[in-house]
């Protein structure tokens, strides 16, 4: 993230989307009323236990507490019309950490409806599709005009909402939201791509401030350098993938063959031009056809886009399990620990860990079957950040990949403390889903359980759609143990519980 001259809504002349016509957000009523505190939450909350790791508990804790600290009102004066949960940086609401924020804020939903955050966003699109990806949350305003290399992405919106939707099965509200981020897409297609149909972006544009990916000479932060942004055309892919989901799901079937089209044309050029075979990786293209070579966690979006083919994913995968290259005491850092540019003590995006890059790589490996890959991944990852928990009694923005220390950015300035924001993904989300093991699907009635701790462990209150229930894993002799599990759930639900060596299905009928 970085902070950008404050702008009012003004620009070039418009070509109006027909789309924007269908947003609801645009004319919605601003919500009133007041905001849940944490003293008054918690009981809604999810109560994991581990034993032996109270402290990991405690940052939990301290993870929720930090975030409803951070809940807002809209003001009138910004746009805004729904409550929401600030990016917890600069007095700005930001298109990519609120994508990540509420992929933890879901687990909250009894007590605050989080993805009403980006209702604000879908609240502030221009009649051409565009959305900014920084807004200003006390006036109309916005960071960036709209031609502005920096002004907007990553394009992760649909992803987020379609990742709610398969939680809740809400489906007024995926009829909602299909029109705008449709519009959105558009609006990327149309003015983030090159003739070939592949997307730029800028570093403030992807997220990744100060990662020098262009050539040699250019702006890092913000010019497009005329290349090919790996991250930004998967992203795309992976925006259109969602896009098609929604439609089947809505009806929307007229929609589909040219989001398929661009799926299809960008998964061939991704593989075609910006894979080396030497190095078993994905690549920026710069403006004179050259790969890049620099190995950044931009490539592995291809995992969560479906992009990597099956005869590739072992070599590409392996270069996370690589000491030389992403494996290092702290997982996943930004930047492979062999470029020139890495920064053991993190240099923001040039080697820090941060939870967006950390949480789409373990999506990404549990959808290609490396969940062992992702438990040890997740492990690593939250024993660090308990670890500067234990120190300093908070979250920060970033962390260091070599030391159990808060980020820093250049030798003079440490990252933001307080950081909930994003990282309450380390001890929720990557607890809850990654270390132990535990994913709902409300929709059908079904939850996995892939036991790997010997610990005893668990989750109350844990929410299962609307309905609280309360799971919990005995202590183990061995991994190869059978686990001993306990469920009580005051609705029918069939849990998969899954260990080394084993399987086997647990059906609740209430």
């Amino acid at each position: 993230m970085a902070t950008a001259p404050f702008l009012p809504n003004v620009g070039a002349a418009y070509i109006p989307n027909a789309l924007v016509q269908k947003n609801p957000f645009i004319t919605r009523e601003m919500e009133t009323g007041e905001l849940p505190t944490y003293d008054g939450s918690r009981h809604l909350l999810p109560k994991p236990h581990w034993q032996g790791h109270e402290d990991v508990i405690a940052c939990h804790d301290k993870a929720w507490q930090i975030a409803f600290g951070n809940l807002r009102k809209p003001v009138k004066e910004s746009g805004f019309v729904s409550q929401f949960i600030d990016t917890a940086f600069n007095g700005m609401l930001f298109m990519w950490d609120s994508c990540f924020i509420l992929m933890f804020g879901r687990y909250g939903a009894r007590a605050f409806n989080f993805q009403k955050t980006l209702d604000n966003m879908y609240a502030r699109q221009h009649k051409d599709g565009f959305i900014c990806r920084q807004l200003a949350e006390d006036a109309p305003g916005e960071s960036f005009s709209r031609f502005d290399p920096c002004s907007t992405g990553p394009e992760i919106m649909s992803w987020c909402e379609w990742e709610y939707y398969k939680t809740t099965a809400d489906k007024v509200r995926l009829a909602d939201v299909y029109y705008p981020l449709l519009a959105y897409h558009q609006w990327m297609a149309e003015y983030r791509t090159w003739r070939d149909g592949t997307y730029w972006s800028s570093g403030w544009g992807c997220g990744m401030d100060n990662q020098p990916r262009v050539e040699p000479g250019r702006n890092v932060s913000h010019s497009n350098a005329h290349m090919v942004w790996i991250d930004s055309t998967l992203q795309a892919l992976l925006d259109a993938r969602c896009l098609v989901h929604m439609a089947r799901e809505l009806g929307h079937e007229e929609d589909i063959p040219e989001l398929q089209a661009e799926i299809d044309l960008l998964d061939k050029v991704v593989n075609e031009r910006l894979w080396s075979e030497e190095d078993a990786f994905y690549y920026d293209e710069w403006r004179s056809g050259k790969l890049s070579g620099v190995k950044s966690v931009a490539s592995y979006w291809a995992l969560l886009a479906e992009a990597v083919p099956a005869e590739r994913m072992e070599r590409f995968v392996a270069h996370l399990d690589n000491e030389n290259e992403f494996k290092r005491p702290n997982r996943v850092p930004t930047m492979s620990a062999d470029s020139p540019y890495y920064v053991e003590k993190g240099g923001y995006w040039r080697g820090a860990i941060w939870a967006p890059t950390n949480y789409m790589i373990l999506r990404g490996l549990e959808q290609n079957g490396y969940d062992a890959l992702a438990h040890d991944i997740a492990l690593a990852c939250v024993d660090h950040v308990t670890k500067v928990f234990n120190e300093t009694d908070t979250l920060w923005e970033n962390y260091a990949p070599e030391f159990p220390h808060p980020g820093v950015r250049d030798p003079n300035l440490i990252c933001a403390r307080d950081f909930v924001g994003w990282s309450g993904l380390f001890p929720i989300s990557v607890l809850y889903e990654y270390i132990m093991g535990i994913k709902s699907d409300p929709v059908h009635a079904k939850l996995r359980w892939d036991v790997r701790l010997t610990d005893a462990h668990g989750i109350a209150d844990y929410p299962f759609g609307d309905t609280p229930i309360t799971l919990r894993c005995e202590e183990r002799a061995s991994a190869q143990a059978e686990p001993v599990i306990t469920i009580d759930a005051p609705c029918p639900i069939e849990v998969e519980v899954i260990w080394e060596g084993g399987r086997k299905v647990i059906t609740v009928n209430k």
